[in-house]
Formats: C-alpha cells, structure tokens, sequence
C-alpha cells in the first residue's frame, strides 16, 4: 500500500473545540488532509488534564491538529481570533449556544465577512425546544432510548463507548464535506449543525419503525426476542466467554457439526429455525453445558473452519494484540503530549476506511498547547515584536 490520498489537503480549518464531538469533526476533517488549526484557552483545552476515562479523549480526537493558544475573553484575542478564521474555509465548534456570538465568532458575524466560510456547530439539540438544555451522551442515551435499550429490563445502561460524540462529530464532518461540494457549484458557504440528540435518535431508527411496524415496544438487547436460538455468550474453560452463533437452518446444521452435537442435530424439534426459536430455553442450557469445558481457542478454530460467526470477548486493551489489526495497519503511533506519559509514544486506531487502498495516517501528533502559535501569528501579519507583546500579556499562548 503506498500513501493515502489526502483530498482536503488545500483546505484549512479552524476550530473551536474541547472534549469528544467537535474535535471528532475536526479529527476526520485533518485525517482527510486538511491543516486543522485547534484554538485554545491559553491554558490548553481542558481535556488535556481529565483523568480516568477522559484520560484517552485529547490523544485520541486531536491528531494531525496545530494548536494556538488565544485567550478569547480579552479583546484582543477575540480580534486576533477573528483574523485567523478569516483565513478560513471551514469553522468547527462545540460550544453551548450563544458563546461565540459573543466573540463575534458565530456564523452569521463571520459569514458577512467571509461568505464561503462553512461553519460546522455541534450541540446537544438542534435548534428547538431542548437547544438551551445541556447535555452529554450520558443524557442523550438516555432520553433518547439507547441507554434502555442497552440495559437489561429495569436498568438501563450508557452504551461503552461515546457513541454519540464521535457520531455526531462524523456527521457534522459528513456535512461539511457535502457543503464543500455544494461550495464549489454555487460559491458559497453554509451553516452545518450537528446534535447528540438528534444523533441518538437516528441511532434507534431502526426500533422507532419496529415498534411502528409491530405496535410492540421493542425489549432491550439483554431480553430481546431473539429472531434465532443460537445468537449468545457462552462462559466456557477457565472462566473465557465467546459470543456464538447459528443464523440459518444451513449454519444449524454446520455448528451442530462442528461442536459435536449430533444429537441437537438429530432432534426433529429443531428442523427450522422458528422451531430452535421455539425451544431456545432448553437449546441454549445444552449448549453451554456442551461446551463448558472447552477452551476460547478450541472453540474458536472449530467454528473458523465451519465459517461460522463468533467471537472472544475482548478487552479494549486486547486490540493492541489483535492480528488483523496489527496486520492491516489498523494502529498508528501517537506521540502523547500531556499528562503523566507525556512524550510517551502509545499506539491509536486509525479512520476506519481506506483510500486507494491505504488507511489515512497520522501525519502529526497531537499538539502541545501553543505548539504552532508563532508560525500561525506571524502568517496573519504579526511581527515578532507584536508575539511577544502578546505573548507577555497572556492573550496568546
């Protein structure tokens, strides 16, 4: 595989961003090629100190980013912030609405100036009645039905990862490349708008029309009706689990060949698969006792060879191991810029999609705050004199 194209290599971003969505947007745009210029608090973007589980935030969403540190509160930096987006084919941001009108940041202010500017916002509710709510994914998921569609029946659960976030920042990145499109026939930009809600929503699509289809509440995943009997998590030897699965009477009959279940086989209760259905409180208690003492490794090759759907059940930390991913090219080095590991080279996934054959790599770490302040400053117009003026009075960093 040789280099990957970079198509939005002639573009540059500026965005206004912090934790997951709007850095996402920014992230795919960057991968894309596109010089992406992060603006900071002359402190740095918050979500370079979370800890825990925020701890992957910063490394994973800000690659192939510049940064500038520029204090938007002072006057100054909101004018030299006005310059810089003035440069701009494409603005990203994620702040709760009404912020950057005030730093004469919005869309409407840039786009008198600038009338090809694109101007992606991510929120948590498109324009409404919810728009003035905060909201995080935790939220969305669970106003939205993900969260009780996930949990078992009573409890319901946040998905495990930040679903919404990195979705709604993929779909306000969709929507800029289709403004870019748009730009390039008529001339002009547009506003995009992207929202946490809206992209739950489109996530229970596909339970939304079974319930209009049915009349009947969809049950969560834990207590779904199942459309097949064999479609679950077996605890086998040593206490591993894998996931396995039988999803028509042809791979019935594979998987009872392949596990030694002659006798499943055999049974004419279990003939068709609205029969297996049917029984599944008896077929799945005899499978797992079947299979119980058999190992991840032993049942995996035997359902390898039977071209039979399965999986271990991983741990995140696992994919660093993972073959196909090691294989494929599917890891990048990421060089961390923050925290206690700063300077510590780790290793991060790549967009999933090729171009020409190649992933699309990581061209620059993630910045460190302020990293490419005096290159940007001094391409506006700035003379060295004016930086460190700047940079004294901390509206610069």
């Amino acid at each position: 595989m040789g280099q990957a194209p970079q198509p939005l290599s002639s573009l540059r971003v500026v965005e206004f961003t912090h934790m997951v969505m709007g850095p996402t947007c920014g992230m795919v745009l960057a991968d894309l090629g596109a010089e992406v210029i992060k603006v900071e608090p002359v402190g740095g973007d918050h979500s370079r100190r979370l800890t825990g589980a925020g701890s992957g935030f910063f490394p994973m969403c800000n690659r192939n980013k510049k940064s500038i540190g520029i204090d938007l509160h002072s006057q100054e930096g909101a004018m030299m912030a006005r310059r810089l987006v003035a440069t701009a084919d494409v603005v990203v941001e994620n702040f709760k609405p009404g912020t950057m009108v005030k730093y004469g940041l919005d869309y409407d202010s840039l786009a008198k100036v600038n009338p090809r500017v694109i101007y992606a916002s991510h929120k948590g509710f498109l324009p409404g009645p919810y728009e003035h709510r905060t909201a995080l994914d935790e939220v969305v998921q669970m106003m939205g039905g993900l969260a009780y569609m996930t949990g078992r029946p009573g409890d319901p659960l946040r998905a495990g990862a930040s679903v919404n976030d990195i979705m709604g920042g993929m779909f306000g990145a969709i929507g800029v490349l289709g403004a870019l499109i748009q730009r390039g026939i008529t001339g002009r930009g547009m506003q995009v708008q992207s929202a946490l809600y809206e992209n739950n929503v489109f996530l229970m699509g596909q339970h939304m029309l079974q319930f209009a289809l049915t009349g009947k509440h969809p049950a969560p995943m834990p207590a779904r009706d199942n459309p097949w009997a064999v479609y679950d998590v077996f605890t086998v030897k040593d206490g591993e689990q894998i996931f396995l699965a039988a999803v028509s009477d042809p791979q019935w009959l594979a998987f009872c060949d392949a596990l030694d279940l002659a006798d499943l086989k055999a049974d004419p209760e279990l003939g068709t698969n609205n029969q297996r259905v049917a029984q599944r409180s008896r077929i799945i208690p005899a499978i797992g006792a079947r299979v119980a003492d058999r190992s991840v490794t032993q049942l995996a090759q035997a359902m390898e060879r039977a071209g039979l759907p399965y999986a271990p059940i991983h741990k995140p930390a696992d994919l660093y191991d993972d073959p196909h991913l090691l294989a494929t090219g599917g890891l990048a080095d990421v060089r961390l810029s923050d925290g206690p590991k700063a300077g510590h080279t780790v290793k991060a996934p790549l967009l999933p999609f090729t171009l020409d054959g190649s992933r699309l790599e990581v061209r620059m770490d993630p910045p460190k705050v302020g990293e490419h302040t005096l290159d940007l400053l001094k391409s506006l117009g700035c003379t060295e004199d004016q930086v460190r003026d700047l940079l004294r009075k901390g509206v610069v960093a």
